[in-house]
C-alpha cells in the first residue's frame, strides 16, 4: 500500500518573519526558511504587518491580512517565489 503525498503534507503551525527570512515552523517538526526577497509584498512590509498574520485551511496556507497575500504550504515546499 503506498500514501500519497496529500496524505502526508505537512501544516503550518507557525510563522515569524525577520528582515530577510520568512520562517514556518510545521506540526511534524520541520522547519522551513525562505528568503523574503522571494515575496516582494512581504519583503516591503512593516514588521507589524509581517506579525499580522493567520493560518488557513487548518496550516494548508498562510494569509497576511494587512498585505492581501498569501501563501500554500504546497507551494512553500515546492520552493515556489511570488509570481507577478
Amino acid at each position: 500500500m503506498s500514501t500519497s503525498a496529500l496524505e502526508v503534507m505537512p501544516r503550518a503551525s507557525r510563522v515569524r518573519c525577520t528582515d530577510v527570512e520568512l520562517i514556518v515552523a510545521f506540526d511534524d517538526g520541520r522547519t522551513l526558511a525562505v528568503p523574503l526577497v522571494w515575496f516582494p509584498r512581504l519583503l516591503h512590509a512593516t514588521a507589524e504587518q509581517r506579525a499580522n498574520w493567520r493560518l488557513t485551511g487548518q496550516g494548508e496556507g498562510i494569509h497576511w491580512e494587512d498585505l492581501d497575500e498569501d501563501l500554500s504550504v504546497a507551494g512553500l515546499l515546492r520552493g515556489e517565489k511570488e509570481r507577478r
